[in-house]
């Protein structure tokens, strides 16, 4: 058929041969050429336009497994639905499922025996009737145990990770070479972009190979005491990227899936010990304290359940951190902090030292209290800078020069409006804007802000610039940022905006 789904193998017949054959969409066929078969997804064909009667159509998954070309004479035999399919129907109903049926479901999911469909009726049912505290040890194991692992021979792995929802909030990219500068291990996998404007994967990208192998990526570790790689490089807990894609288009995120994605991942590289950001705003994720607490308290619960050492921070989510907003601007950033630079942005360097020096007094390399300043002294004596220098290079070089690191070179810059002081950057709006301009897929393409909430701005001074790779893409970002409210600045007295 000349389609790709990018999951389970999917076969069309025409539907006069699925009225002979009693067959509707969604049931399972195992179709044979040769010594070679497979289990296949129906699909119905209405006309014989697309399949004509007496044939099959086979999508390129389905075409690989059994490796048949164009004209083959196929066998095809009735098949059973996975019997997972019952229980994600007894969750949807509202029953607890235990360890065996969660498992099933996982090993189905992870090995394309379950459809899109059936997928979302199973993140549907998790989000509408919730997982309880076994249930999400249980789906945290499975999908932990059914990928790839990382087995590290150290009494302590240590693991970072913000739930998202904030721009710019790249401090896995100066976290990691502060402690690895200290002989901490932190085998650091992260995701690319889904919503946002730059995952940590996009933007450590535009400095180095992110794409690892297991191999590959335990000799880094082993030369280095880190890395900073692309987690779905590494099929690490397969079956949440099989979830996450269900979930997106309707923004659904379970507690229950959000604490076993997380924590699978985790698991999955050996970690020991975790420290979970949990960023509170009104366009983040959590928009509350209460909410806020009560995550808390779940990881925490289930990081003791499967044998992590778990803290858990909340934090200020109002705004976007950082001042690049997407993979080029992100990483110039980063790269500033590290190398002390005026031009450095303050707030992402306080958090990153705040979450690292969290991270020393974990693994007793600090004081109680004390490990907030033995992590700057990482950063002032240059042994971060030289330990994400020696981290690229083992990775594969792309480039440590944030002078070198190349911006889009269309630019429109957003001036202030009015004299006063700025109530609110827009995370949400941000974050659209810098995707339309192109990011995180074009990676010079973003935002870059030269205010942020608090600041005192006079009128006709610069808010933000947007930067593009593509001239069209600008306008089409300006175009978007005209008809949204991207900053909203309050009125103050003039003694005020002077003393600001």
């Amino acid at each position: 058929m000349d389609i790709s789904t990018g999951g389970p193998p999917i076969v069309i017949i025409n539907i006069k041969d699925a009225m002979m054959l009693d067959l509707h969409r969604e049931d399972r066929l195992r179709i044979k050429k040769g010594g070679r078969e497979a289990v296949v997804i129906v699909d119905i064909g209405e006309s014989s336009r697309a399949v004509k009667q007496g044939t099959i159509g086979l999508f390129e998954e389905a075409l690989a497994k059994i490796n048949a070309r164009h004209n083959d004479v196929v066998e095809v035999f009735f098949e059973n639905k996975p019997i997972s399919i019952q229980y994600i129907k007894e969750k949807l109903e509202g029953r607890k499922l235990n360890n065996p049926k969660i498992v099933q479901i996982v090993k189905d999911l992870v090995a394309d025996r379950l459809s899109e469909i059936e997928i979302t009726y199973f993140v549907s049912a998790c989000y509408t009737n919730g997982l309880d505290e076994e249930e999400t040890k249980s789906l945290t194991m499975a999908m932990a145990e059914t990928g790839q692992s990382l087995n590290l021979r150290k009494h302590k792995v240590f693991d970072k990770h913000s739930i998202g929802g904030i721009a710019g909030n790249r401090t896995t990219m100066i976290i990691v070479p502060i402690v690895c500068s200290a002989g901490i291990t932190m085998p650091k996998t992260s995701s690319r972009s889904i919503t946002s404007p730059a995952g940590t994967a996009d933007t450590m990208e535009v400095l180095a190979d992110v794409s690892l192998s297991i191999g590959r990526m335990k000799k880094v570790i082993e030369k280095t005491s880190g890395c900073i790689v692309w987690g779905g490089a590494l099929k690490l807990a397969p079956a949440d990227d099989k979830i996450i894609k269900v979930e997106n288009p309707l923004s659904v995120d379970a507690e229950g899936q959000l604490l076993a994605s997380i924590m699978a991942k985790k698991k999955s590289v050996s970690s020991t010990h975790v420290i979970i950001d949990i960023p509170i705003g009104r366009e983040a994720k959590v928009s509350d304290d209460k909410s806020a607490n009560k995550l808390k308290r779940a990881f925490e619960i289930l990081g003791k359940h499967i044998g992590i050492k778990t803290k858990v921070i909340i934090t200020d989510g109002s705004q976007p951190i950082g001042n690049g907003i997407g993979p080029a601007l992100e990483a110039r950033d980063v790269l500033w902090v590290l190398e002390r630079n005026p031009m450095r942005p303050l707030d992402l360097e306080k958090k990153a030292v705040m979450m690292a020096g969290l991270i020393f007094e974990m693994a007793g390399k600090s004081k109680k209290g004390h490990g907030e300043k033995d992590a700057m002294q990482m950063l002032d004596s240059g042994k971060a800078h030289a330990k994400m220098i020696e981290i690229i290079n083992a990775q594969g070089i792309h480039c440590k020069y944030p002078g070198r690191i190349k911006i889009g070179r269309f630019r429109y810059d957003v001036l202030a409006g009015k004299n006063g002081k700025i109530a609110e950057v827009s995370n949400f709006v941000i974050s659209k804007i810098a995707r339309i301009a192109g990011a995180p897929k074009n990676k010079g393409a973003g935002i870059y802000l030269h205010k942020h909430a608090g600041d005192f701005v006079e009128k006709n001074e610069k808010l933000f610039t947007i930067y593009s790779e593509s001239r069209q893409k600008l306008k089409f970002a300006v175009e978007t940022m005209k008809s949204l409210s991207v900053v909203k600045i309050t009125k103050t007295r003039c003694s005020e905006l002077s003393a600001g």
